[in-house]
């Protein structure tokens, strides 16, 4: 399990490993660009029932932690579709990964 330290905010943001390194990529390559979006996410299983969002922004501090020492391979299907939704007026949206196909 990854962890998503965002801002002064005393609570981290658990995101399973592999939803986090792709989650990274999207949010490094907005920041890179200067641009500020929101994440939202549903809770998971065992947590309070519901939904969260932050507001990223790059003067925000943001830190990656991964339980895993090595970075899994990344699938382009599920970073293009977490890019799009990064680009919609709802922010990027933490959704499952796609299922693979062949």
């Amino acid at each position: 399990m990854g962890t998503l330290y965002y801002g002064a905010s005393a609570t981290p943001i658990s995101v399973e490993d592999r939803a986090l390194a792709h989650l990274k990529v999207v949010i490094i390559s907005k920041l890179r660009r200067d641009e500020s979006f929101s994440v939202s996410w549903r809770h998971r299983e065992g947590e309070p029932e519901g939904r969260s969002t932050i507001w990223v922004h790059p003067a925000i501090p943001l830190r990656f932690e991964f339980e895993e020492p090595v970075a899994p391979e990344l699938d382009r299907r599920w970073l293009e579709d977490l890019a799009v939704s990064a680009n919609a007026l709802g922010g990027v949206q933490l959704v499952e990964e796609p299922p693979t196909h062949g």
